[in-house]
């Protein structure tokens, strides 16, 4: 009996102590066209995130056209990055995934790639 208790308490305490999984946020790169909305800046018709870095895109990782993606993303964190210089453009964005209704990227990075947006990128 004695046994049988002092195993269930050590079955117990060790389902306490083990630890939870580990939630991870990957840093992704999205290329998109920058818009204002409101007091949020979005990225709309933007691409598929794909993992990457959070340096600051270059060379190939520029693309030379603007890609009609199908994504929106909210973009956090801004205030370092000069995105009104950007506005209406296509950006190289690169960031914290949050993925949730309205996606969002906590940016590390932007770079402008196109000085225009797709066609039908919406305002």
């Amino acid at each position: 009996m004695i046994c049988r208790v002092f195993a269930t308490f050590l079955l117990v305490a060790t389902m306490v102590q083990a630890p939870a999984p580990k939630k991870t946020v990957e840093i992704v790169s999205v290329t998109g066209c920058l818009r204002e909305q409101g007091t949020n800046w979005m990225l709309v018709s933007a691409t598929e995130p794909v993992p990457s870095l959070a340096n600051q895109a270059a060379g190939d990782d520029i693309p030379k056209t603007a890609p009609a993606g199908k994504n929106t993303f909210r973009l956090i964190g801004v205030s370092e990055f000069n995105l009104p210089q950007m506005k209406d453009k296509t950006v190289v964005i690169r960031g914290l995934f949050i993925k949730d209704k309205v996606s969002r990227l906590n940016v590390t990075s932007a770079v402008e790639a196109v000085a225009t947006c797709a066609a039908g990128a919406p305002k």
